[in-house]
């Protein structure tokens, strides 16, 4: 069995695979997940393998000191990915975007990728059917947009996300919804429109804490799975295992 973690800017998610199927599945915060982690090392010793992506400021050797029982994969650069990596400065690549990229390209062969993960910042990564990952774009998330207009304005309240009642906010309230979420939803519509104009046979993914909520909303036709970098983590170590 693998536990697979990704170790987000704000949150760890952490999932128990056995094969391709989540047998546990948690989110804990990032001062509790050592408790969490020993937790489920301690009560499932089947688990021979923890496989963990890392953009937050969570570092290897803090998972080395858990266990000596399961081995750990812990992404890098330098670990090996189903596709070639185009990227000019590839040391910088977050292990979420490499993953992400990872996971698209074995779950849809054959086909132009585009991941969207909205969580703490909207990653766009376009892998083509060549499986050449050329890179993307990077933008602030919902809650980011909230917390910087309150933060750097004197009177904007910080605000919950929520849909607007209309396109044009009638009250400063529904001005900064409407500014913030359509300002996102039209953000992700014109990159998906931008790159799908110029590229067929293509699948576009969107994952991360605000997939749900953004989906709904969003009128080019997506794949919205919330749990694809987990799911991505088990791919990417299945490739590992059998390359």
């Amino acid at each position: 069995m693998l536990l697979a973690i990704d170790v987000g800017n704000t949150q760890i998610k952490l999932a128990v695979f056995e094969q391709n199927n989540i047998k546990i599945q948690k989110i804990v915060s990032l001062s509790s997940w050592k408790i969490e982690v020993q937790n489920i090392l301690d009560f499932n010793d089947l688990i021979d393998n923890i496989i963990v992506s890392s953009v937050g400021n969570i570092y290897e050797n803090e998972f080395k000191n858990i266990t000596s029982k399961a081995k750990l994969n812990f992404i890098t650069a330098n670990s090996k990915f189903p596709f070639i990596n185009s990227y000019t400065t590839p040391s910088t690549l977050g292990a979420d975007r490499m993953v992400l990229a990872a996971g698209a390209t074995l779950l849809f062969p054959n086909k132009n990728r585009l991941v969207i993960d909205a969580g703490t910042c909207v990653t766009y990564d376009f892998v083509d059917s060549d499986n050449v990952f050329h890179g993307g774009a990077i933008s602030p998330g919902i809650k980011l947009r909230y917390e910087s207009l309150h933060n750097y304005t004197a009177k904007l309240p910080l605000l919950s996300p929520e849909y607007p009642d209309e396109i044009i906010g009638n009250s400063t309230l529904q001005s900064i919804h409407s500014g913030i979420i359509n300002g996102i939803i039209f953000e992700i519509d014109g990159f998906i429109s931008s790159i799908t104009d110029n590229n067929d046979n293509f699948i576009i993914i969107l994952t991360g804490g605000d997939a749900e909520f953004l989906a709904k909303r969003l009128k080019n036709t997506i794949f919205a799975n919330p749990n694809f970098l987990l799911e991505s983590l088990n791919q990417t170590f299945q490739y590992n295992q059998n390359d």
